[in-house]
């Protein structure tokens, strides 16, 4: 026998999300667009087949509740991680503790046989490449959220 939802069933929680397909991936494009890192907040780890990025992303699954409430908007840490990872290149990245990168979107670019690359966009004309056996990326909240800086959500023309 099945029983209703109860309202405790929805207090927030933090993310923890994998994507295995390009519909799974447009979901988590759409949670880290407009996250901030720090390019020293990178990790490569070619043994373990690995890249990671600590990054601070918007909480866009909050920002109705916010905007509703009339409260700041959050922020959380959280890391992006890419599993089966056979080579990270850049392009148009400083990688040094004092450049902060903005994400705009994370894309698949199909292969052959499951392979592919991860393309992540950022703001200012670079972006990261991540080539991969198979398309695996975890999303997981890993502090609190806390108040925006700008306590102010991103904004995009059109």
């Amino acid at each position: 026998m099945s029983e209703d939802a109860r309202f405790s069933d929805g207090v927030e929680r933090p993310l923890r999300l994998v994507a295995r397909d390009e519909e799974d991936l447009k979901v988590l494009s759409a949670l880290v667009q407009d996250a901030v890192f720090p390019a020293s907040e990178m990790l490569w780890r070619p043994g373990e087949r690995r890249f990671a990025i600590l990054l601070n992303r918007f909480r866009w699954e909050d920002k109705p509740a916010a905007e509703r409430r009339g409260r700041d908007f959050e922020r959380v840490q959280a890391v992006l991680d890419f599993e089966d990872v056979t080579g990270v290149a850049s392009q148009g990245v400083v990688r040094d503790a004092d450049t902060v990168l903005s994400l705009l979107s994370l894309e698949w670019e199909a292969g052959e046989d499951g392979t592919g690359a991860l393309v992540l966009t950022l703001a200012g004309d670079g972006a990261i490449k991540v080539d991969v056996e198979a398309l695996e990326v975890i999303l997981r909240d890993v502090t609190r959220p806390y108040r925006a800086p700008s306590r102010k959500a991103p904004e995009h023309d059109g």
